[in-house]
Formats: C-alpha cells, structure tokens, sequence
C-alpha cells in the first residue's frame, strides 16, 4: 500500500482490513509516523517501522516520534528495502539491506547500502511511506516539453515558461515536492507570464522590480543574540487512552501557554527578497539583478584551487552535533576563540552562555573511518586541537582540557615540541582512545563522553563543551569542476596526479594545489601553490609580461619648504571598529589637532572608492602628510602607501593608527574608554607624521641567474625549475657527481609503488642536458655577500676557483640518514636502517624469502629528549617496506613497534592494507622502549605492549630500525657564510613557519627539501618548485628598488667600536679603513633596527623611525591627562 492513499482511504471510512496482520510500515518521515499510527488502530496483530536513517537522521519531528514510540510501535533504523516478497500476488516477508549512509557530504539524500548484509522479516502487509513525486506519466515526446535529470519540467525560474512556446509549468513538477508557499508563488509568477504572453509582452522586461516600493523602517528588525527557548509542551490526553480511536489526543494550549508560544522567537529570519538589505548597505554593495555572465578567457596554463570544505559532524550521530547545543565542531570552536567571533574571545557555552570549565577534544571525526567512507587521515585535526587547547588554557588557566586521539600525528616542522608543550607545560590531557558515544544531561546540559580507556575498562566522563575534530573533504565544486575539465579524482575526490608531481593532474598544463591535492595544513599550502605558480610560469615563459602594464605615477611633489599640512582618515572597517569606538567624534576630535588641515570618516578607507576620494581630499587641500586610523599596517599599509604614490607624494609620507588591533578588539566593552584611547592613538599618530621626511628609493638592475646549492633531488628540481623558466643557474654540488639525488639515491621505490632511481635518472640527464644550467661537483662557497637581486659569492672546487653574481638563492643542502648507536646496530649483521632493507630487498629479494620474521622499531634517533622531533617519512617507510616484504613472501612475519603510527593524508591507506595484510603493529611507551639481545645470527626482542598490557618475546630473523633523518653536515657552514638562521635541530629556519615557509628573513634567499625539515620524495620536490618560484619571482623583475627605511651611520659619531658588526643578523655593516667609520649598504640593509638600538654612541638612526619621530610621539601623549580618565 501506498501511505498518503492508505491515510485518505481510512479517513474516507474505506481503511482496509488490517485485524490480526502483520504491518511493516518503510519510511521516517512525519507521514510514516502517521502511517504506523493509523495503521495501530486499526487492529493489526503488530506494527513496525523500518527506516534508513538514524534515530537523529529522521526527517520525522520528534514529537511524532516520540508519540510513536510511547504507544509501543517499534523503529528499527538503517534498513532499507532490497525486495518485498509476494508469491502468488500475496505478500508473505520482506528482504531488507544494512544501510551504510543516508545523506552525501553535501547533504543530499544519497543512501548507499551493504549489499551483503541482510535481514529478513515476515509480514502480511507493507505500506510504504517514502515519499512522493509529479506523476508525469501522461508526456510523450510529442508534447515537446523537455524534463531535467530528474525527471521534471525544465521551467525558466522567473517567467515558468517551458521548452514548448505557450506552456508555463510550476510548484512541484518543476522543483520537485516542495513547501505550500512556493507553489502559490509559482502560481502567480505563471499567470503573469500567461496574461504577457496573451498580451504579446515580453516575459521579463520590468520583472526584477519589487513587489512593493521600499521604505526605510516598516520593517520589523529581527532580535539580536535572542536566547533559545524550547517550544511550549502541547498538554495530551493520557496515553492509555490513545489507542481507543481516532480522537484528537492534543488537548490544546491553556491562554498562558499559548501566548508564550506565540511569543517565542522562532529565527525567521530567512530572506525573503524585501530588499531593505539594499537601504541598509552603506558600502552599496548588494545588487539583487545581478545576473551570472559567461566569460571565455584564452590561457596558458590553468591552476585549480578550489579548496575544501569540513566533515559534516551531524553524519557521526553518536556525538550529538546538532542535537545538543553543547557539542561543536572544531572549526565553531575557532570561531569562539577569536576576539572578533561571538564571545569576543572569551569561550562560552552556546545552551547558556556559561564559561566551561572541562571541555573535550574527540579527534578523528570524519577522518580514517571506513563507516562512512573516509577512510584517509585529515592531516591537520591532531595539531589544531592541541593549538585550541593551549589557546583555551592561556583564556582561562582553570580549564581542564581533554583530548581523545587514536594517534597524535606531529608530523610537521616544530610540531612535536608543541604537542610536548601542550603536555607537559599546559596540562593538557591526552586520552589514546575513540569515543564511543556522547550524550546530554537534559538538566544541566553536560555531556557525557562513554570511551575504553588504556587499561580496556569502560569509562564515561561529564564535560562541559565537546569540540568534534572534523576532517577535510574537498570542496564540493570541485568534483564538478574535475568532470568539466575532464580530470582524473580518486574515489574521495581528491585530484590524481602523476608520479612525483603533486601538483600535476591527467591533463598537462592542468595544475592543482592545496586540499584539492591532498589533506594538508597551511605552510605545505602555501608551498604547494608556490610550485603550481611555478609549472605554470614554466610553460608561459616566452609570453612573461606581453600582458603587463607598468603603472604611472604622476611626479613626485617636493614638499621639503612646505609646513607640515596633515590629511586624517578615520575608518569604520564595518562595525570591527565603529561597533565600539565613536569613529565620528575621533574624527571632529582630529580636526582639532595642530596642522591638521582636514578630517573625517569614512565607512571603509580601503575600497576602491574610499581611495579615490583621498586622492581627491590630498590634491583639494594641498596635503603634504597622510594618517590613516584604521586596521593593521600588516595588512594595509602598502595599499595606503601606494596611494600616495598616486597623488604625488612620496610613499613615506603616511603614517596608521591601529585602533582596530590596539582598541576596538580589545576595548569592546568600555565604548567610551575606547573613544578616548582612539583619539590619543590618532593625537600620537599626527605627531609622528608631522616630523616625517620623504625618502629615496633608488633603483638597480637584477642579475638574471640564480644560485642552487646542494645535489639532491630539491637541488635538481630548484634548478631544473627556474632553467625552465629561462634563466641562468649555477649548481653547487656539495659532494661528487655519483651522489647527485642526495638520499633519493639510495632509495628504489615510494610507499605509493612507483620507482625512483629511473625518475632520478631523467633528473640527471635534464640537469646534465640543459642549456642554462651550469653545475660544478664537490663545490665549497667561501665567501658571500651583497643583497637581493645582486649576489656575489666565491665557489671553491677541485683545481678551479670562480666568483659568481646572482639575483637570487635556493638552499638545498639535502639531508643524512642517522647512523644509529642503539639496538646493537653496526655490532650485529642482520640490524638494518630502513634505507638499508630497502636496498637489500631491491636488489637482493630473496633476503625475504622463507619462514623469516621482521622486526620493525620505529622513532630510531626521532622523538627522543637530545631530538625531539618527528622525522615524519619513518612510519611510511616501515610500512613501505613491510609491503615489499610482504609481496615477495606472504608467509613473512612483520611486527612494527611504534609510538604513534603517522601515516598523515592518503597514505593512511597503505597503512590499513599494511594491516590487512597481517602485518602487526605493537606500541610501546618511550618509558619502556624495546630491548634487543643476540643470540647467534637471531635476535631476541622484548617490548611491553600497551595494547595488551603484556610483555611480549618477539624472535627475528631481521632487526630493521627506523633511524631519523638528520640535517647534512655542512648546514652550519653553509649557515655561517649566508648568515642564515639554523632551528634547534640544526635544519634551516625560514622567516614565518605558516605564511612564509620557504623564505629566509634575509631578502632573496630561499630553502627547501630535507635542508628546511624531513619530508617525502615527492614533497621535497613540490617544495623545491615552490622555492625556485619564489626565486623566480625576483628574477624576472628588470629592477629593483633599495633605500628607503635603511640604517644609516653619522660618522662624527662612529668610533669603531664594531657593535653594530656583532648584532647584525644579516651582516650589512661593514669597515669603511678609507674613512675610519662604519659603513651600512642601503641595498643590503633590511631595516630591522638592531644596530641602532645596540650602538652605545646612538651613531645609528634607521631613516623613517628616527629619534626625533618617536620622541615627537611620545610627547604627544598627555600623560596627566590620562592618568586622570
């Protein structure tokens, strides 16, 4: 039977003959639950529900649930129907199939089954309660009305005309079922198109346009931070009572309970196209007739970013996202903790706005679970809930914070010492469990988190506030945009690439980057779109800057005689500053201010039309000196800068007020308090710009070549990439020409499969091969100096010295395998490195033959008090090679001791076919690490198993020890001859670990591969691409401009005292014997400051933050003034 038919028959007094049957009623909607009801009534030996979502999945309401349940009908969830059996024309069972999931990750009803299992139920009568569509059946192809892939009307959605001239169609044969409201609309929009087509008028000239002319105010304003009320409890009759017939068991509300109800806030607050955003806009930035455009474009090359978007947590029912108000995802959470998101920083429940005190972390929701078809790790979770963690800590030191993790991967540069932080100096708990389920106390709205802890036994523990660390998935466009391009995705979406080349796809000149490739965090981003820049550059090479206009400026006004006459621009930056700070009384306050010849506010000083203005005010007024109060000069200055430029000033000229960042952020709660410190900020700002003098930048030629140091495959790939651009590269090989590859050498094969020595080979021969690339082996730099742009260093091989100019550097000095000290390696003959067994196992196979065992220790010389780092490829190159082992002999042995399994991104797969395959992981604690003894050429290996909670005897034919990647001993000279930074563990530092993962602080140089961090072949390589587009960035500009912010040296001061030679980071400072003073090239310079503050005679001044600016400012300050409010 049908459910709405069985419900209209049984209101029509022809319900059939249910008495004594057995119903089993499909569906989990609100009609289902009607169904089953009705059906209940009427006699039936018992009713079912069978249904394919989750209790919380349900489309049903919950009060029709719940009123379901209470007269004892039973719902069984996550069945669907695979065959309904009916021999003869009567139906005697039912066949259903496990559901695996209902809704797709965008959230589309999309349900997928395990066809293998299944159950069977015996019934006499199914009613089915799933649903309902058009029937339009009656169409044939004469009709010549065209239908979508749904099987719908193909309607135009503003005029509802069809494919057939004088046909209009709505409601849902077009959008399929949808609300009562929508029809009516559809109604009315074709009976206008039907009155015009009649009229011989155009279907849609004029029907953008209102309904209603707009008006400021007859609008009612929706409530803000409205607090969340319950819907009033609907008073019922008994519910023995409700089984006796049909009667209304709703008893309705009493007066009081119906005005509350009436007067809770239900959040309406949905557009319905009234237009007002348009009034109340100020920026004037909606425009609701904008209609989509088609633009064609011809290019050279296409990079596909399409980023990501997060698991959606309600598909993990068990946790409770969306049910209880107290359970958020990792990304609301971060929203919370920021000083611009709803708490203003300071954490607060959403159920109450209480401040939580315990809160929990669960790790791994929507990442290497096979449940729902995610089976690759997320990358990212692990390190951003131990950051939120800290950062919830440092808020309020009473919060107890909890992390439940399978594995914690800190696989990144620098990141295990921040787990270790979060341990050790924050308390931040760490619970190596998955949690099985979270539920709510209805009265207090804790949450209560059920685990196994490490001992095996059941537990559960309240919190305050659960954060559910949601993985990555890509964007949902992007699945679009690959079938478009005709690319190839794996089966979660994410894009194929070639061997070794991540940021290639299946078609050339086709590149992607980002998330798309594959899970990853900020700085492999940010390098990875580097990389892409530079493939693509590869290919446009002979067409780089045809396309480019030089902008002009108009000549620069000398104002050196001119008083000062200073311009102020107050900005709102929305409601970020002028939702706190009086942004108009700061600007009449300016106004004020001595040499201050103009004043004022605007709603966004940034936008393009704010800009303008400016110019206009500056020529208008005859300004000479530019304030801007607004947000960070990190962010804006430039913008700012450049626009004096425009009018004719020079660039040094301006100075910011931050009184977003200094003020509004952080001042939220004090409005007038703000307002006042707002003016002192802008008093000081205009004092400081009054004593401001235009400076000179002045411009140089770029030397055209660059210089690569190091022969490892990052060497190869930097020059290869920037030759390929076309300029010139010089390689420096630290070591002879056999070793070209560095560590990739003595590698054969990638965890993925691939070969690697006949990939190397190519590399070499390209090297070898390429017209702009000259290298020299075995190669000492000796000497080097200059600046960016315009290198000079002295090269130093066998027989030969040469002196080479450069505009750019890339730093690739490559890595070492450790050699370690423990374990009986190097005193035992079958103890191996990973590296080692690779080897063996490439060119002598049959090492694995036999009845052999292998023991694998993983964390080798890594993760230890004298290296606390994670040298990230080990875990991957153990279960690398336990694959190997097991290809060539499936009856091998393999265990692997480890602390953390880090198979990070895709290669979590390999890591469950290791698995699969029988290999066996065992975890030890650092406490307890394993112990080895001999015994003739076998190996007696004894580890405590954290698992089990047992000590286990392992016998080996092989001891193969996961020794950690080290950096290459000549770093530190290559280090001390750049004057290059070098980390705690002896690898390269780059200038911002996030936002700058390949430079240098020093301008114009450049790292990657194993001389930056351990990585994997195939992102050494992506990191040195992104390298030389960094570098190739420099290059291809013709000039350069040096000067401006730079120290300088006043030589009736310098008395050679050789301090500022000492505390340069860079450098720069150097003897002048001629003159019998220090000399500072401007060119070199980088403006940090450092000499000056360090010089005892205060010789040095760094022009544009000069004494005299700083004290001007200082003064500004009334300090009894302040010291009063």
């Amino acid at each position: 039977l049908w459910g709405v038919e069985f419900l209209k028959d049984t209101a029509s007094g022809r319900a059939p003959d249910l008495k004594g049957k057995r119903v089993i009623v499909i569906g989990g909607g609100n009609v289902a639950m009607d169904v089953a009801r009705t059906a209940q009534r009427l006699g039936p030996q018992e009713v079912r529900i069978f249904c394919l979502e989750t209790r919380e999945e349900m489309p049903a309401s919950p009060w029709e649930v719940e009123e379901a349940e209470a007269e004892g009908i039973p719902i069984i969830h996550r069945w669907g129907v695979k065959e309904i059996k009916s021999p003869a024309g009567q139906v005697t069972g039912i066949e259903l199939k496990a559901v695996a999931r209902v809704f797709d990750e965008e959230g589309r009803f999309a349900p997928t089954y395990f066809e293998d299992q299944t159950r069977s139920e015996t019934c006499d009568v199914v009613i089915l309660a799933i649903g309902q569509r058009a029937n339009l059946q009656f169409l044939t192809e004469a009709d010549g009305l065209e239908l979508t892939p749904r099987g719908l009307i193909k309607a135009d959605p503003e005029t509802k005309a069809t494919s057939r001239e004088g046909v209009f169609a709505g409601g849902d044969v077009v959008s399929g079922p949808w609300i009562a409201i929508a029809a009516v609309a559809d109604g009315r929009e074709a009976a206008e198109s039907i009155d015009r087509y009649l009229r011989g008028l155009d279907l849609k000239q004029g029907r953008e346009l209102p309904l209603r002319p707009i008006k400021e105010g007859h609008w009612n304003p929706l409530p803000e931070k409205e607090p969340r009320k319950a819907r009033a409890p609907m008073p019922h009759l008994p519910v023995e009572k409700w089984l006796e017939g049909f009667q209304e068991i709703n008893l309705g509300y009493e007066a009081e309970q119906a005005m509350a109800e009436a007067s809770r806030c239900i959040n309406c607050g949905v557009c319905s196209e009234c237009l007002q955003c348009v009034v109340a806009c100020e920026a004037g930035a909606i425009d609701h007739k904008q209609k989509p455009r088609t633009l064609e474009l011809e290019v050279g090359a296409v990079i596909l970013a399409p980023g990501f978007r997060p698991f959606e947590a309600r598909r993990k029912a068990e946790y409770g996202y969306g049910r209880y108000p107290n359970v958020v995802t990792s990304l609301e959470f971060e929203r919370l903790l920021s000083a611009t998101g709803p708490c203003a920083g300071h954490v607060r429940r959403p159920s109450d706005g209480a401040e939580p005190r315990r809160l929990a972390w669960i790790q791994c929701v929507g990442s290497r679970d096979a449940s729902i078809g995610r089976e690759y790790c997320s990358y990212v979770c692990c390190m951003y809930a131990a950051k939120q963690a800290i950062i919830a800590k440092e808020h309020n030191p009473q919060v107890e914070a909890t992390v439940f993790f399978i594995d914690f991967r800190a696989q990144g540069k620098g990141f295990d010492r921040y787990y270790q932080r979060a341990r050790e100096t924050h308390g931040v708990r760490f619970i190596r469990s998955l949690p099985s389920r979270v539920t709510q106390n209805p009265r207090t709205h804790h949450l209560e988190i059920t685990f196994v802890d490490e001992h095996g036994r059941i537990r559960a523990e309240e919190f305050d506030l659960v954060v559910l660390s949601v993985g990555l998935r890509p964007h949902p466009s992007a699945e679009r945009l690959a079938q478009v391009l005709g690319l190839d995705t794996d089966a979660y979406g994410f894009i194929k690439n070639p061997p070794f080349q991540l940021i290639s796809t299946s078609r050339e000149g086709i590149f992607a980057c980002g998330v798309y490739q594959s899970p990853k965090d900020i700085p492999e981003t940010v390098g990875q779109a580097s990389a892409a820049a530079a493939a693509a550059a590869a290919l446009l090479a002979e067409a780089r800057g045809t396309m480019l206009t030089k902008p002009e400026y108009p000549e620069e006004r000398d104002i050196c005689t001119e008083e000062p006459r200073i311009g102020v621009f107050v900005c709102h930056c929305g409601i970020n500053i002028a939702g706190v700070v009086d942004v108009a009384a700061v600007a009449d306050y300016a106004r004020r201010l001595p040499q201050v010849i103009y004043a004022d506010h605007y709603m966004f000083t940034c936008s393009s039309d704010s800009l303008e203005k400016m110019r206009q005010v500056i020529q208008a007024y005859g300004l000479n000196r530019v304030v801007v109060a607004s947000c960070s000069p990190r962010t804006h200055e430039a913008l700012f800068q450049e626009n004096l430029r425009k009018s004719g000033l020079n660039k040094y000229l301006f100075e910011m007020a931050n009184i977003r960042d200094q003020d509004s952020w952080v001042h939220q709660g004090e409005p007038e308090l703000a307002t006042e410190k707002a003016k002192e900020l802008v008093k000081m700002a205009v004092a400081r710009a009054a004593a401001l003098e235009p400076l000179k930048e002045l411009p140089f030629t770029v030397t055209p070549s660059a210089l690569v140091v190091g022969n490892g495959l990052s060497a190869l790939t930097a020059a290869l990439t920037i030759a390929d651009a076309g300029y010139q590269v010089h390689l420096a090989a630290l070591e002879e020409r056999f070793a070209f590859g560095g560590l990739a050498h003595k590698q054969h094969y990638t965890l993925e499969g691939y070969e690697i020595q006949p990939f190397i080979r190519r590399m070499v021969e390209k090297v070898d091969n390429h017209p702009r690339i000259r290298w020299w082996p075995n190669t000492r730099i000796t000497s080097f100096s200059g600046h960016v742009g315009n290198f000079r260093s002295t090269l130093e091989y066998p027989h030969e010295r040469r002196d080479l100019q450069y505009g750019a550097a890339v730093i690739a000095t490559g890595g070492i395998e450790y050699k370690p000290t423990e374990y009986l390696y190097g005193r035992h003959e079958r103890v191996l490195t990973q590296m080692e067994l690779e080897n063996r196992l490439a060119t002598e196979p049959e090492i694995a033959a036999g009845d052999l065992t292998f023991v694998m220790i993983q964390c080798v010389g890594s993760r230890s008090p004298e290296h606390p780092y994670c040298s990230r490829v080990c875990c991957g190159e153990a279960i690398k090679n336990a694959l190997k082992i097991k290809e060539i002999n499936p009856r091998a042995h393999v265990f692997i001791l480890y602390r953390d399994i880090r198979t990070y991104g895709l290669k979590e797969i390999y890591y469950k076919k290791a698995r699969d395959l029988g290999v066996r992981f065992i975890r030890y604690e650092p406490e307890e690490p394993p112990t080895v003894r001999a015994d003739g050429i076998r190996l007696d290996i004894s580890v405590f198993d954290q698992n089990l909670k047992a000590t286990l005897a392992l016998r080996a034919d092989y001891l193969v020890l996961s020794a950690a990647i080290r950096p290459h001993p000549l770093s530190a000279e290559i280090a001390q001859i750049f004057k290059l930074p070098l980390d705690a563990d002896g690898f390269f530092m780059e200038a911002h670990l996030k936002l700058r993962p390949l430079d240098f602080a020093a301008s114009g140089i450049f790292l990657c591969g194993l001389a930056h961090s351990p990585k994997f072949f195939e992102e050494s390589i992506a990191q040195a691409q992104g390298a030389a587009a960094r570098a190739i960035g420099i290059l291809a500009q013709k000039q350069l401009f040096v000067g401006g912010a730079v120290a300088w040296v006043d030589p009736l001061k310098c008395v050679l005292c050789l301090t500022c030679m000492r505390t340069c980071p860079f450098g720069v400072p150097r003897v002048n014997a001629a003159e019998g003073v220090i000399q500072i090239d401007p060119a070199a310079c980088q403006g940090c400051g450092n000499c000056a503050s360090a010089c005892p005679r205060k010789a040095i001044e760094v022009f544009h933050y000069r004494d005299r600016q700083f004290v001007s400012q200082i003064c500004a300050i009334d300090l009894e003034e302040m010291a009063a409010s």
